[in-house]
């Protein structure tokens, strides 16, 4: 059996049967809560609720231009439905990927049969149909709201690193790291409810490239929670407030225009992660070179 080739076809496949039911039965105008605000934020570029959703509404944006203005809730309840489909595709592939890890941890790679390739087939497809239709799945995959395509990154984040760990121990394997740390950067700009994959992904590290132990599992457990942590408590507002004090500091001592100090803040910083980039190049260490990329496209 060509395992990647069924792979592919029978995920496409229930991504059809996903996108099918949602496009089918998506809701036509707007639902009573934020959903109306959603629509109309990006229909016209506006700014919604905080902590608000920029990376949704420019998506919006883009899925509202190519329709009559009576027609922008259909297009923008539309990426539910196609963040919802996607979803489906790669939590399709997520249990296909851990379903067959356990047959080769259980019976050896060399043992595995194509019986075994079925079962993780029809395993992966029953999952991946069981929560296309579950209730609160198929409700936020039908109207505007942020939840379906925050569900989408989440499966993206989840899946990129089951393919990190894949190819581990190849040149380059950290590139799939580096997307995780854009796909979260975009996602913060949806829901913060991706940033919950982070706890996951340090395990699935640790796990990959150390010898398992109590102390370590508890150590990996909490880095991954200070991540978490350091990306919404500091990264995400703390940046921003360092910002405004430059900006307070350069415009109000010295007369400077508006956007002034934020500008001075952006470039030095830049120029800090450029120059770490490069000094960690230079004296080999590829751990913090990684870290420093993740950083710089994250943010």
């Amino acid at each position: 059996m060509n395992y990647q080739k069924w792979n592919n076809i029978l995920g496409w496949l229930v991504f059809a049967v996903a996108a099918f039911t949602y496009v089918n039965t998506l809701e036509p105008t707007a639902s009573f809560w934020d959903c109306g605000e959603y629509i109309a934020t990006s229909y016209r570029l506006e700014v919604g609720h905080p902590p608000g959703a920029p990376t949704f509404l420019l998506v919006g944006r883009l899925f509202s231009m190519f329709v009559a203005p009576e027609n922008v809730a259909y297009a923008v309840n539309m990426i539910s439905a196609l963040s919802s489909a996607f979803t489906i595709l790669f939590l399709f592939w997520t249990i296909t990927a851990l379903a067959l890890k356990l047959f080769k941890l259980t019976r050896g790679e060399d043992e595995i049969t194509d019986g075994d390739r079925i079962a993780v087939f029809g395993s992966a497809i029953i999952g991946a149909l069981v929560y296309t239709f579950s209730d609160t799945f198929w409700f936020s995959a039908e109207e505007g709201e942020v939840y379906a395509m925050s569900s989408m990154m989440t499966a993206i984040t989840f899946w990129a690193i089951l393919k990190w760990e894949k190819i581990a121990n190849e040149p380059q394997a950290d590139r799939w790291i580096i997307l995780i740390a854009y796909l979260i950067g975009l996602s913060i700009g949806i829901h913060l409810l991706n940033l919950l994959a982070i706890p996951a992904i340090a395990y699935v590290i640790y796990f990959k490239k150390f010898k398992p132990s109590l102390k370590g599992m508890v150590l990996a457990g909490a880095v991954g929670v200070i991540t978490l942590g350091g990306i919404q408590g500091f990264i995400i507002p703390g940046l921003v407030s360092f910002a405004a004090k430059f900006e307070f500091a350069i415009v109000n001592s010295f007369g400077a225009p508006f956007h002034s100090g934020s500008l001075v803040f952006i470039c030095l910083l830049l120029a800090a992660i450029v120059y770490g980039i490069f000094f960690t190049l230079k004296t080999n260490r590829p751990t913090w070179n990684t870290a420093l990329i993740s950083f710089l496209v994250l943010i």
